[in-house]
């Protein structure tokens, strides 16, 4: 039996695996192993690589605290905040309730970085009151799980630090890259969601009130100025985005035991209505305790534990394939395309069509480091085109049958996996659309970055 068989054997017992609903982790490190036996590749070299990763990897200390601010930003009290003051700007539209989710999930991830996060945050806090102001529940939950994909491409981002990782870009220039685009995910499913809500006369109107928007925007000063002083701290040079997450879970962390302290000795109700509470008491959100911040960096620790080894065995995986020879495969493929725009959506096609059945991190790991190059040879701008990647990785998030914020929403908000999938169709419409437009218009991930 030829290697190539034994190898062909191996995949689709993995891919069986993978089918049964083994972790991507297990597959992976499975095909790995498998692969590398049959290579002559030692259990040492293995090893080796693995450790690699990280002695090399001061970039991905990022990784694990942001996913921290993240649940500092929940646990406070402050996530709450920024719904608050979403609903209040855009309530007053039909579907603004739906919409005002979006926006919300554009906030949280411009504090924590991560989909899944942004998805569980969101839909969990505002899927109830959505289905209570008259929305569809599959609806409902289908809107937390599109928002969620705008998680990994609104600084800061912990995929973005990943793929600068990987191909020695300026993590800080992504960050700053992806800050437009984000934006338009957001507003291109604002539009469609305002367009099924009028279509169906979803959701409750509350009128515009200059008085709501100004002091549920009050009341959101401690997110908004965590998500200022990571933009401005990159956007500046001022912290590296390592420096910016520590600094970022510091002030969280300080923000929440102070606010715990000082509705303790005020005897501040904290449920009370935004209405029935003065300005001096929206200064400070609900807090937590010291006690409570192991369990807090416990679950952190735990995505983190679950993403890190994904990540160096994904590493892994690329230099495996490359030893096939796949990259040089694909490389013949997309170059026989010719010219620019062949070659870019060819790359977009593979990267949509990978992120139906597998998460964004192991796409970018394995895929990246084989496209980016061919992109840049046929002149994409590097910038550009890790926008245009992460992108088409983050509707993988939405696209059965894997859909991972199709699965985090069902599982926070009740609504089975299979009934949401016709509520994310207008969304993956709109989403495409973007993505589109920031594959032909490079000047929306660029303008922000004046070197480029």
């Amino acid at each position: 039996m030829t290697d190539g068989t034994i190898i062909a054997l191996i995949s689709m017992g993995v891919t069986i695996l993978f089918m049964l609903g083994v972790p991507v982790f297990l597959v992976i490190a499975s095909w790995v192993v498998g692969c590398s036996f049959v290579l002559g590749l030692t259990l040492d070299n293995l090893g080796a690589e693995l450790l690699n990763v990280f002695n090399k990897g001061f970039a991905l200390l990022a990784m694990p605290l942001f996913i921290l601010t993240g649940d500092l930003i929940n646990k406070s009290g402050i996530a709450r905040r920024l719904s608050d003051f979403a609903y209040a700007c855009l309530g007053w539209i039909r579907g603004g309730l739906a919409m005002a989710s979006l926006g919300a999930c554009g906030l949280f991830a411009a504090i924590s970085g991560s989909n899944s996060a942004t998805t569980a945050t969101i839909g969990s806090m505002l899927h109830p009151e959505m289905v209570k102001g008259g929305y569809d529940e599959r609806f409902s939950a289908a809107t937390a799980a599109a928002g969620g994909t705008v998680g990994i491409i609104i600084p800061p981002s912990i995929i973005f630090i990943v793929y600068g990782f990987l191909l020695n870009l300026p993590i800080s220039d992504l960050f700053v890259a992806g800050i437009l685009p984000g934006a338009l995910m957001v507003i291109g499913m604002q539009l469609a969601c305002w367009l099924i809500c009028r279509a169906n006369g979803w959701g409750h109107l509350i009128q515009l009130k200059f008085n709501r928007v100004l002091k549920t925007g009050f009341g959101a000063w401690l997110g908004f100025f965590a998500i200022g002083l990571v933009l401005w701290g990159i956007y500046t040079g001022k912290f590296s985005p390592t420096e910016a997450a520590g600094v970022t879970v510091g002030f969280c962390i300080i923000a929440g035991l102070l606010s715990w302290v000082a509705n303790h000795m005020l005897h501040l109700d904290m449920s009370r209505n935004w209405s029935e509470k003065s300005y001096g008491e929206m200064l400070v959100v609900e807090g937590f305790t010291l006690r409570e911040i192991p369990g807090i960096t416990m679950r952190s620790a735990q995505i983190t534990g679950v993403l890190a080894p994904l990540i160096a065995i994904s590493v892994v995986m690329q230099q495996i394939l490359s030893l096939l020879g796949a990259q040089a495969v694909i490389t013949d493929f997309l170059t026989s395309m010719g010219g620019y725009y062949p070659v870019l959506l060819a790359a977009m096609a593979i990267v949509f069509v990978s992120g139906m059945v597998l998460e964004s991190l192991p796409v970018t790991i394995i895929l990246a480091p084989i496209l980016a190059p061919i992109a840049a040879s046929v002149g994409v701008d590097p910038i550009h085109f890790s926008v245009i990647f992460l992108v088409g990785a983050s509707i993988g998030f939405i696209t059965p049958p894997y859909g991972l914020n199709l699965y985090v929403a069902s599982g926070v908000t009740g609504v089975p996996y299979f009934r949401l999938l016709r509520y994310t169709v207008p969304y993956l419409v709109a989403l495409i659309g973007v993505w589109l437009l920031v594959a032909l218009m490079p000047e929306i991930a660029l303008a922000l970055l004046p070197n480029r």
